[in-house]
């Protein structure tokens, strides 16, 4: 596959994130990455590791052939505008800026540009992230490597693109809603007489361990769960307890209201 230069446009949470995992998994030489972002430290701290950085976008995508804009979405049609006498045919958008269309990007950037939406989550960093990806029409012969690259970072799936709001409700606000209840099954875990530090991997292996389960076997949860549900047992005494305070409902509820958030931004 072809080596192309990759651009990252704002080192936050998310573009901090995917340059991590890109550093982790070779897909690329440090010396091929180039970094824009306002923060000297961070621009000083990813130089020492061989990245390029700059506080100008526009060097950035004059260096890059694949660029990825990762800045909050009051930000992007500045960033675009700046960046466009760099941007054509030859070059690949990538933007993981929650709910700005594609259609959108191609009336801010130019319709002649192959673009990709992608939704990723913060486990990218560590090369497990889940990433949604969709593209314009123009962006088929970029597809494969597109791909390619955020394989590299975890597991892809392609979406239309009506479903990358559902999408980041449930994969990219999801690492957060699973984090929540590892917190929760810690304290539970304190309470009964661990240590904070003891709870907290017991239980993030235990929920690794499962995940794996349902990942390696490809078995609906329930069918793992009547596995270690006995009759008048301990585990099926607490799950009826969590349902009765409305576990199942609380989570399936908290992901249709960032959904339901999603959707009314968009509108605006």
């Amino acid at each position: 596959m072809e080596k192309k230069k990759i651009g990252i446009i704002g080192v936050g949470n998310m573009g901090g994130a995917i340059l991590l995992g890109l550093l982790k998994s070779g897909f690329v030489a440090a010396d091929d990455i180039y970094i824009s972002d306002s923060k000297k430290s961070v621009l000083e701290e990813m130089g020492k590791r061989g990245v390029h950085g700059s506080e100008q976008n526009l060097v950035t995508a004059q260096h890059a052939d694949v660029i990825i804009t990762s800045v909050k979405p009051y930000h992007i049609k500045q960033v675009l505008e700046n960046i466009k006498p760099a941007l054509g045919p030859d070059k690949v958008l990538i933007s993981i800026v929650a709910g700005t269309t594609i259609a959108e990007l191609e009336q801010m950037a130019g319709n002649n540009i192959p673009i990709f939406r992608v939704m990723p989550n913060t486990a990218i960093a560590l090369q497990e992230s889940l990433t949604c990806i969709s593209s314009n029409a123009k962006a088929e012969a970029q597809r494969e490597y597109v791909i390619a690259l955020f394989d590299e970072l975890g597991k892809t799936i392609e979406i239309s693109e009506e479903l990358m709001a559902a999408a980041t409700a449930l994969s990219s606000c999801g690492i957060a809603y699973a984090l929540r209840y590892i917190r929760a099954a810690m304290q539970g875990g304190i309470e009964i007489g661990f240590g904070a530090e003891m709870a907290q991997f017991i239980t993030a292996q235990t929920v690794k361990g499962a995940t794996e389960l349902i990942l390696q076997t490809g078995h609906h949860p329930e069918r793992e769960i009547d596995k270690v549900t006995t009759p008048r047992g301990v585990t099926i005494t607490g799950l009826n307890e969590m349902e009765h305070k409305g576990f199942s409902s609380s989570l399936i509820q908290g992901i249709l209201a960032s959904y339901k958030k999603m959707e009314n931004d968009l509108k605006k």
